[in-house]
């Protein structure tokens, strides 16, 4: 009988070498799949307990005083383990600290079989959102009262590792195989547990609702008919029956209170739809605007029976329609409607290229395999095959950039992969639904690309469209780097190495392709480091910098370089070894084609493919010059030399996006929180090229922003315009410490620079050295921005520090957030190679740039910002911005008036704090 012993330690610190001690042990023993013992001790350390870990577990010195020590319980702790697994949540943890502490104690260390349950959880549930065991333990619904103790967590461990132990028991043969061959790269021992089910196997009958194919087991997935369904009511009964107080919404959704504004808008992209009109809709925060366009698109959709495409920017809105407001209107609506979500080729797995990779393990480092194992199990439950529902390690990540469907061998709707390719799935789904969701990337190829990509359409809803622009630009620009062009020559390398094996009877000059292969990887390294070389020697004369860091120089200022001379002559020498390779490959694509083998050769095209972008994309970027278009080049100061990176964008991308788009759809609809500067819509409609012909109109939020949020202004802080701005940093760091005070935490701080919020950082962490308040910073604190979101709201007295990307789409409503600070207005830098064109055609053109451009772009992102503290009726809070510019500037007023009214106090520093402790 299997016996396995699960262990939990609450400890002193992360390491017993740095003199750490264990404070509470909880075990429990598991036999014949039930829990048949359990344990749990205090224990004095010896020494006193860290507050943060105080905080953290509950514990503190008065619990352990008088409690054993170690070595008084070690041989009763030792014994539970003898012929068992051990099992813990993060093993390597537990298992370090108890095997030192029985070592000092005298006692052999434990050297049993080992399961670690967030390996064995990644493996298992794929698509978890997080492996902490609390966020298990929800996800599971399990009970988990006390967090952070010792015997609660062994407790919560023990059932998830019956739970997960179940979840093995149900995978089928080809699945167990596969994960067999890979078990000696894990850190937990499973062996004898697949060897197991394997013999179970050989009794039980294959899953119905799984297909085995070519070794791969992967779920069956219905054939699905195009939509049939009709509608006879009309669209304004539709909505009454919906909206109406007594309504479908009210009936069917918990907590819906109808809004105004939200029947208002679904009324109004009724009419523009029926209008023939392109729109720019504006529905601030509260509206409902996700379920205010849903409706008029599902009805126009199928009244008319023409499909309408739904595009957003950010996953977690393709995720929030199809998983929440879609199967809503399902369930209410009474007509039915299909829908179908499509995104790029690279978020789908390819099958043909896991089998290929699956074979391959020689060079697999734990993190290949783990993901390997991962895919292998989930292939088992998913019906998409789409990457985002995986939670992948961040090095899985980019191991899966080679199984996608972008680098499919094969796109023969003869081959037996074709019928089971996720991606052509997807495609054929979309061309039978009703309504498409997609993201604003696939829907700029598919404009680049002639509407090549997605099923034919003439009305669009775009929301998130205050991204449209920026996607679109960079589509119809260039991205380009050292790592990628590195990646593509290996992989043609790769890709003509199998060929010559793959295709008998061929004679191929092997020397001189290593020869020129080898030849082009160092001239496109010679290349890069110039690059990175000559960036570097332009530092002197105060190169712009990302908010990552990174140095970036424009191209059109050092055209007439003597560098630039160089550089191109280099990019040519590339570019000839580019195009040697590729003639290289074409000679191995007649021999493939001639022998009927065409798996060889649509790989071969593919990689030919992919060198031919090597020589396009050089040639606009060094060698062909358009003053209609912004280059720029980005380094990494203290990367590798070679870590450059290469972009162009149009200057003007309204006029592509009217000819090319607008032209050529009946009705688009463009819909954001955040669109209006001081309620005018001028400056986007200038932007994307929209003509004075396009239907605006602004919603406003039902929220109570009056009663709900406090506007701080400080106008005592240092000038934050300053050359030395560490007065104003040590200011904001004050203020936010002051401010945590109040708030227990719960506040995020917004940076327009990675570099300010690196310092910020630093100095708060010295500042709070002797409290604990846990510091969460975006580019310093491990993880997604979904994870350090996560990590926030579990962590009790937490600050979160974000730049960029946490400016919009971070929703924390509740009492997870109740402050939210702004270090600076959020104006673009002014020496950003794309600002700097473009206010450069501005000021020739006699327009001003701050006004027509800098403004603008910065009310937009405040705005966003500024959305981030209220997301729900209930939500109260303070927004302290650190920036006083706002206040005492002539444009200053652009901010407050684009915002919701709200009380705003203009005072010092000591007088907002009071007025925050009183009123929260």
């Amino acid at each position: 009988m299997e016996k396995f012993v699960v262990v939990d330690l609450e400890t002193t610190g992360h390491a017993p070498s740095n003199g750490d001690k264990i404070i509470e042990v909880g075990i429990v023993v598991i036999q014949g799949r039930v829990i048949t013992d359990q344990f749990q001790t205090m224990l004095d350390p010896g020494m006193p307990i860290p507050p943060f870990i105080s905080q953290l577990t509950g514990i503190a010195d008065e619990d352990v005083a008088g409690a054993p020590q170690f070595e008084d319980v070690a041989e009763e702790i030792a014994a539970f383990f003898e012929d068992s697994y051990v099992v813990a949540h993060n093993a390597n943890f537990d298992l370090r600290f108890l095997n030192s502490a029985l070592e000092l104690a005298g006692l052999a260390p434990i050297k049993r079989p080992v399961l670690d349950t967030v390996e064995l959880a990644r493996i298992m549930l794929p698509t978890a959102p997080s492996y902490k065991l609390s966020v298990l333990s929800e996800h599971l619904s399990f009970e988990h009262d006390q967090p952070h103790r010792a015997l609660s967590d062994t407790l919560v461990t023990a059932e998830l590792l019956l739970s997960l132990l179940d979840d093995l028991s149900k995978l089928p043969y080809e699945t167990v195989s596969h994960l067999l061959a890979l078990e000696k790269a894990l850190k937990s021992d499973l062996r004898s547990l697949l060897e197991n089910r394997l013999e179970e196997l050989a009794f039980e009958e294959t899953d119905d609702a799984l297909e085995v194919y070519r070794g791969l087991a992967i779920r069956k997935v219905p054939d699905t008919e195009a939509s049939t369904s009709t509608v006879t009511q009309s669209f304004g009964e539709i909505a009454d029956q919906l909206y109406r107080q007594d309504g479908l919404l009210s009936q069917g959704k918990k907590g819906y209170e109808p809004r105004k504004s939200q029947v208002e808008m679904s009324e109004q992209i009724y009419d523009v739809f029926q209008s023939d009109q392109h729109a720019l809709l504006e529905a601030e925060t509260g509206t409902g605007k996700s379920l205010a366009y849903l409706l008029p698109a599902v009805y126009s959709a199928v009244k008319s029976k023409s499909r309408i495409v739904i595009s957003t920017h950010l996953t977690q809105l393709q995720a929030q329609l199809m998983d929440k407001e879609i199967p809503l209107l399902q369930r209410m609506l009474p007509f039915s409607f299909k829908t179908a979500l499509l995104k790029g080729k690279q978020h789908y797995l390819s099958l043909s290229r896991f089998e290929s990779e699956l074979q391959q393990t020689a060079n697999d480092n734990y993190d290949i395999t783990l993901t390997k194992a991962i895919l292998l199990v989930w292939l088992t439950m998913t019906e998409t095959g789409d990457i985002d529902e995986v939670n992948l390690p961040s090095s899985g990540k980019r191991f899966f950039q080679h199984m996608s469907a972008d680098a499919e061998d094969t796109q023969d709707p003869f081959s037996p992969w074709f019928s089971r390719s996720f991606y052509q799935r997807a495609k054929k789904a979309a061309w039978q639904a009703d309504v498409i969701v997609t993201n604003h990337a696939l829907l700029c190829s598919d404009m680049q690309e002639g509407f090549q990509l997605l099923p034919s359409y003439q009305r669009v809803i775009i929301d998130e469209a205050h991204h449209f622009e920026a996607t679109a630009a960079k589509h119809f620009g260039l991205a380009l780097d050292y790592v990628s062009i590195h990646h593509m020559l290996s992989h043609a390398n790769a890709v003509y190495e199998k060929a010559t094996d793959d295709l008998p009877n061929t004679q191929v000059e092997m020397l001189t392709w290593s020869s020129l292969y080898d030849q082009t990887k160092v001239e496109a390294d010679d290349m890069f480091r110039y690059i990175h070389d000559f960036v570097l020697s332009q530092h002197k004369k105060k190169l712009g910098t990302n908010d990552i860091g990174r140095l970036q120089l424009r191209l059109d200022e050092v055209r007439e370089s003597k560098q630039m001379l160089v550089i191109a002559e280099m990019s040519s020498r590339l570019l000839f070894g580019v195009r040697d390779c590729i003639h290289h490959l074409l000679q191995l694509v007649k021999m493939a084609d001639k022998q009927g083998d065409k798996k060889v050769s649509d790989s071969l095209r593919n990689a030919v493919d992919q060198l031919q972008a090597i020589i396009d994309n050089i040639e606009r970027m060094f060698l062909v010059f358009d003053d209609e278009e912004v280059k720029w080049i980005e380094v990494d100061m203290y990367g590798a030399r070679n870590a450059v990176y290469l972009y162009s964008e149009p200057l003007d991308i309204g006029d592509l996006l009217l000819e090319h788009f607008f032209a050529e759809k009946k009705s688009v609809i463009l819909t954001s929180a955040t669109l209006t500067m001081k309620q005018s819509f001028e400056f986007i409609q200038k932007q994307l090229g929209l003509d004075e012909q396009t239907v605006t109109r602004r919603f406003d939020s039902p929220y109570s922003y009056q009663d709900q949020v406090q506007l701080l202004v400080p106008n005592d802080f240092p000038d934050v315009r300053g050359k030395d701005n560490y007065p104003f940093i040590y200011a904001v760091c004050e203020a936010v410490l002051s401010l945590a005070s109040i708030t227990d935490g719960r506040m995020l701080v917004l940076f327009t620079s990675y570099d300010m919020l690196k310092k910020a950082y630093g100095l708060l962490k010295e500042l709070t050295e002797d409290q604990d308040y846990t510091l969460i910073a975006q580019g310093i604190t491990s993880g997604s921005r979904d994870r350090l979101k996560k990590n926030f709201q579990s962590n009790k007295k937490a600050i979160l520090f974000g730049t960029s990307s946490f400016w919009e789409g971070v929703d924390i409503p509740g009492d997870d957030l109740s402050c939210l600070v702004i270090v600076r207005l959020p104006f673009q830098p002014p020496d950003h190679p794309i600002y700097e064109a473009k206010a450069a055609k501005l000021k020739a053109a006699g327009k001003n740039a701050f006004m027509e451009l800098a403004l603008p772009n910065a009310v937009i992102r405040f705005k966003q910002g500024f959305g981030r503290l209220i997301r729900s009726s209930s939500d109260r809070g303070i927004v302290f911005v650190c920036d006083d510019r706002m206040m005492k500037t002539r444009y200053g007023s652009y901010f407050t008036a684009s915002i919701p009214a709200v009380p705003t106090h203009y005072k010092s520093t000591g007088e907002l704090l009071e007025l925050a402790e009183g009123w929260l």
